[in-house]
């Protein structure tokens, strides 16, 4: 059993910036790949960031230079820094985990990006 909480959601202005974060408990006894995708108004779900267990990053390409992913593996936390935010930036962002090859998500946090 994984259980992802996150935290860090609320309301921004454009060129602001937010850090969002989520913590990992249950059966983990060894570090493993975590990340965030997010789904806006009207769009399908994105892949936002993740981070492999050797701090390997992968970004999408709107994303990039903008938000940065971390961890803090002694917390089993992984972070996303958010920067120079825009309206597009606006949706419901959830973080996951990979454990034995399946993905467990966290229940969504609600990011939203105005002048």
């Amino acid at each position: 059993q994984v259980q992802l909480v996150e935290s860090g959601g609320g309301l921004a202005q454009v060129g602001g910036s937010l850090m969002l974060s989520c913590a990992a408990s249950g059966s983990i006894f060894s570090l493993k790949t975590m990340g965030w995708y997010r789904q806006a108004p009207g769009k399908q779900r994105e892949l936002v960031a993740d981070i492999t267990s050797g701090g390997s990053t992968t970004y999408a390409d709107s994303m990039k230079g903008r938000f940065t992913i971390s961890r803090e593996n002694a917390k089993n936390t992984v972070y996303l820094q958010m920067n120079s935010l825009k309206p597009e930036d606006t949706a419901v962002y959830y973080c996951y985990l990979i454990h034995d090859g399946k993905n467990y998500w966290g229940q969504g946090t609600q990011v939203t990006v105005s002048s």
